[in-house]
């Protein structure tokens, strides 16, 4: 029978759970005015806010560890933690998967030396990536989109190369970007407003979109205008940085190509696909790379094609191509947008648009079908190989019926049941269960918000959720401030990539077994729910840190949810990773065994081999 304490106990407890919030609010207060801005000065946003902190906000967590005595052995804090030492200078901007001098040793066929090749185990690095000399806090969106700091991508080949084309300029110690492509010299609002007059961007219809060969993603930054949200990918290539580019102005990108990899999305995902100028050759191998788009598109989502071949007659002179080859090239696309079914609806100048058929009983009645691709899941694509078949329709049963479902305007399709997810189609997910998941990660990041009250001031623009489940912790955050790559693990038990994309969210598969298809220092906060439970026996936690340290920006934020036993052995090895750390208990008290563990890491670049620390 449990028995009261008495009131000197009591007072004791009182004193010491005050002197807790009081040295923790100190903490804040002193990380807050630490974390630093552009141009290594003071962040003035993160100090004042945290000058405002509510301390009784603070008062009712409890911030003490509680496990048992198997949790204190696997810590072996007895041992002090491995140290990281810091990369060479010269792996500023590695990229483990798409190495430049590994991609040479690679086919060039079908662009196969531009797609992912990871080092084998004895290869990898175990140290810490450092960032440029000179290194500042990438400025808040929307001047992000504008400008972005010289020191941190020092790279001036694409001001030289496409300089009439209104890419990218250098200006003093900054690069400024006024929007221009090479498709739309003009600009991109320009460029945009063109294209919703084809396709109903304007109205919520159209939310997702696929940028492929993106350039610096002048694209995706302004389609942001329209609450359009796009997945841009370019190869790490001749035309150095530009997804590097892309993610320092705030615009979601990945290294990619389509080459005979299957694209790590998964089917039926897009609203829209898009290439201006991409250099795929869509009319090669069949139309290989037509029938992929078509996979990610959902019935009725549009593509859009513009510069050549399209309108060749009017423009082989000024592309500088003989006319027959432009004409085959078109006819060949042509050809297989016939074959897929794809109703073309435009053709303004040098911009087409096709359309998906929005179910297939329109095309049954063709002549010439295409073949069918054999697979009965389109969503197992992690390295399997492109092929030349279309992927089938889902089922339906009304000749006017969506299939898939019927589209639904955003934001009203961010927290509506997905289809996919009322149909059954997801085994394991009810209706009941996405229900209780919205829930759940609404008050997960209430609690994250009260803990770290900078998370939606406009601080973290690109943000990562490296298991994302049904996309819930992405939905939670939706704002006009920040957007979430919400990540796929290949191995997860149950894939709702696609219910993801159903909500207007962008996602994409990986294996965190493996390093990310980005540059160094491409997101300000990462959120990792159950990653190192979910990949233990698999590889590393070890090395799952250490990408997450690669990827991450100096001052960066992390919270990472597992079970305690996870999280003390994460706590052990990140103390030796220049990452300020504070373990915290679930936000329903010290009982649940989930916690939390939130850091941030330090501010260094290279050729500093110590930091100071808060701890």
């Amino acid at each position: 029978m449990a028995t009261k304490g008495n009131s000197g106990e009591l007072k004791t407890r009182s004193s010491v759970s005050i002197f807790i919030v009081i040295g923790l609010c100190c903490f804040f207060y002193i990380l807050g005015a630490w974390q630093r801005s552009g141009f290594g000065k003071g962040d003035k946003i993160a100090t004042d806010i945290n000058r405002q902190a509510d301390c009784s906000v603070l008062f009712n967590l409890n911030y003490e560890t509680h496990h048992d005595g198997d949790a204190v052995a696997v810590d072996g804090s007895d041992s002090a933690a491995k140290e990281f030492q810091p990369c060479d200078d010269k792996y500023i901007d590695y990229t483990p998967c798409q190495d430049q001098m590994r991609a040479m040793t690679f086919p060039r066929e079908n662009m196969i030396y531009r797609e992912r090749h990871c080092p084998p185990e004895e290869k990898k690095l175990h140290c810490l990536i450092p960032a440029p000399k000179g290194y500042a806090t990438p400025f808040s969106w929307p001047k992000s989109r504008d400008y972005v700091p010289y020191a941190n991508a020092p790279y001036k080949s694409l001001t030289i190369e496409k300089a009439v084309q209104n890419w990218i300029q250098y200006e003093g110690n900054v690069f400024r970007f006024p929007g221009g492509g090479t498709q739309f010299p003009q600009g991109a609002d320009t460029y945009i407003n063109q294209l919703a007059s084809m396709i109903p961007i304007d109205n919520g219809m159209v939310r997702t979109a696929l940028d492929t060969g993106c350039g610096v993603a002048s694209l995706g930054a302004y389609l942001f205008k329209k609450n359009v949200i796009t997945m841009s990918f370019a190869p790490r290539d001749s035309h150095e940085a530009q997804v590097q580019f892309a993610l320092e102005r705030g615009v979601p990108a990945v290294i990619g190509v389509l080459g005979t990899i299957k694209m790590p999305f998964p089917s039926r995902a897009f609203d829209m696909a898009h290439c201006s100028r991409c250099l795929i050759p869509w009319g090669a191998n069949d139309g290989m790379y037509m029938m992929e788009v078509d996979r990610v598109l959902r019935p009725g989502g549009y593509w859009v094609l513009s510069g050549p071949p399209i309108n060749w007659r009017n423009n082989y002179q000024a592309w500088k191509r003989p006319m027959e080859e432009l004409e085959e090239e078109q006819r060949k696309i042509e050809e297989t947008a016939k074959l897929l079914c794809w109703e073309k609806k435009h053709e303004m100048g040098e911009i087409a648009v096709w359309r998906k058929r929005t179910n297939y009983d329109l095309c049954r009645q063709q002549d010439t079908k295409p073949t069918l691709c054999e697979s009965r899941n389109p969503d197992d694509i992690w390295y399997k190989k492109m092929e030349a078949c279309a992927t089938p329709y889902p089922e339906t049963t009304e000749p006017d019926e969506v299939a898939g479902g019927d589209w639904k305007q955003f934001p009203q399709r961010l927290n509506a049941v997905p289809f996919r997810i009322s149909s059954g189609s997801v085994p394991g997910v009810s209706v009941e269960t996405y229900q209780e998941d919205v829930r759940l990660w609404e008050k997960h990041v209430k609690a994250y918000k009260s803990i770290n009250n900078i998370i939606d001031s406009g601080r973290y623009r690109n943000i990562m959720d490296m298991n994302a489940g049904l996309g819930s912790f992405a939905a939670a955050f939706e704002s006009p401030k920040l957007w979430v790559m919400n990540v796929m693990p290949t191995i997860a038990e149950k894939d709702t990539l696609a219910v993801i994309y159903e909500r207007g969210l962008i996602g994409i598969y990986h294996d965190w077994c493996e390093a990310f298809s980005t540059y160094p220092r491409t997101y300000d906060f990462i959120h990792a729910n159950g990653i190192f439970s979910l990949y233990k026996n698999k590889c590393k936690a070890e090395d799952i840190l250490l990408e997450m340290d690669r990827i991450l920006r100096p001052e960066g934020t992390v919270i990472i949810r597992d079970i305690v036993d996870e999280l003390i052995k994460v706590k052990k090895i990140v103390g030796g990773m220049r990452w300020n750390t504070r373990m915290v208990d679930h936000e329903d008290g010290p009982l649940v065994s989930e916690n939390i563990l939130f850091a941030v890491k330090k501010y260094w670049v290279a050729g500093e081999n110590k930091t100071t620390s808060l701890e």
